[in-house]
């Protein structure tokens, strides 16, 4: 049968629109088909962007992906509790790392929330990703590549959240603080996944890139409850004792198949040069003040005389913020940190 022109083309666009609203695709397709991007990041292999990981968050997340500039703009710069004039007004990411002329090269620099974080602000909570798995109005990652040479280049996928919410320890809330970063490290040779890394609490798990689930080739990612540790593998998961990932223990964080994140839709890209400790934006919209920063990106420890503190056994439950992608061991000579901890790459989703 034949049909009028007009009316194939109108079919046409109404297939194809309801083919991005993922009306003909349940769950997870809809990010199978279509690259993370909507603009190409020049100056990044393509692969970077290809194999970008997909994140599930818990589904009793309170605290989600967050915004970067606003963790700037809802915070002073303090020194041993005590705001710093930074000379320039406003801070923003482009001019953060004049910070660094303060408190020890910037590393005594605290980003402090402006309102009591007690009162639970509502910046606090981050954003929940759209039904396509994007933060809007909220760049919420940074991507850093570091090309070691040699056909060897290591992908940094860095998650930014306003607010960490610790571990329970024997009715105790625990590690509390504003700021988290978590991040997703690939190996590439010759532009071929080798290894994945895994950030949990300081330290982590690294896995072969074949052993990891994926939805197609994209790896996924399982944000705990909170903290934000980054699992490969949803359940319970206990981290007592560092790269050991027990399903029951003293210290647990809970995964779960919540609400699909795609980081790579709301991010900043990077290049990261080793030899001189370098990062170039790879287009202007990429702030390189922010990743200059060496301070911290959430309030200093409480003291233990703070009515918000909790002190149980020495732990704390609200302890300083997070250094920035800049303290991440970028040029790492293992897909692992180099942080003494021994460094096992798993070749199945074990413990």
């Amino acid at each position: 049968m034949s049909m009028c022109p007009n009316v194939l083309i109108l079919l046409t666009a109404v297939g194809v629109l309801l083919c991005y609203h993922g009306f003909f695709t349940p769950g997870l397709e809809i990010f199978a088909s279509q690259s993370p991007m909507t603009i190409q990041a020049f100056g990044v292999p393509s692969y970077a962007i290809d194999y970008a990981p997909l994140i599930w968050l818990d589904v009793n997340e309170k605290y989600f992906p967050s915004d970067m500039y606003a963790q700037v703009a809802n915070t002073n710069p303090m020194v041993n509790f005590t705001v710093v004039d930074a000379t320039q007004s406003p801070l923003n990411l482009d001019n953060l790392n004049v910070l660094n002329l303060f408190g020890n090269d910037g590393k005594d620099v605290f980003l402090t929330s402006i309102l009591d974080v007690d009162t639970n602000p509502e910046w606090l909570n981050g954003v929940v990703p759209d039904a396509s798995g994007k933060t809007n109005d909220a760049t919420s990652c940074a991507i850093i590549v570091n090309d070691h040479g040699s056909g060897m280049v290591d992908v940094f996928y860095m998650y930014f959240y306003a607010y960490n919410q610790g571990n329970t320890v024997l009715f105790h809330e625990l590690g509390d603080h504003v700021g988290d970063w978590e991040h997703n490290m690939i190996r590439f040779r010759d532009g071929v996944p080798q290894q994945v890394w895994y950030s949990q609490h300081g330290n982590g798990e690294a896995f072969t890139y074949k052993a990891v689930e994926k939805e197609g080739k994209r790896p996924i990612g399982y944000s705990a409850r909170g903290s934000h540790a980054t699992y490969a593998t949803a359940g319970t998961h206990d981290h007592t004792i560092p790269d050991l990932n027990l399903p029951r223990g003293l210290i647990q964080d809970y995964t779960s198949k919540g609400k699909i994140w795609d980081p790579a839709k709301s991010a900043y890209w990077y290049t990261f040069e080793a030899e001189t400790s370098s990062f170039h934006n790879v287009d202007s919209k990429s702030p390189l003040g922010a990743m200059y920063f060496k301070g911290q990106w959430g309030d200093e420890q409480y003291a233990g005389s703070d009515p918000r503190q909790d002190d149980f056994l020495g732990f704390y439950k609200y302890v300083s913020g997070p250094t920035g992608p800049q303290d991440k061991q970028l040029n790492r000579t293992k897909v692992c940190p180099d942080n003494g901890i021994l460094c096992i790459i798993r070749d199945s989703l074990g413990p």
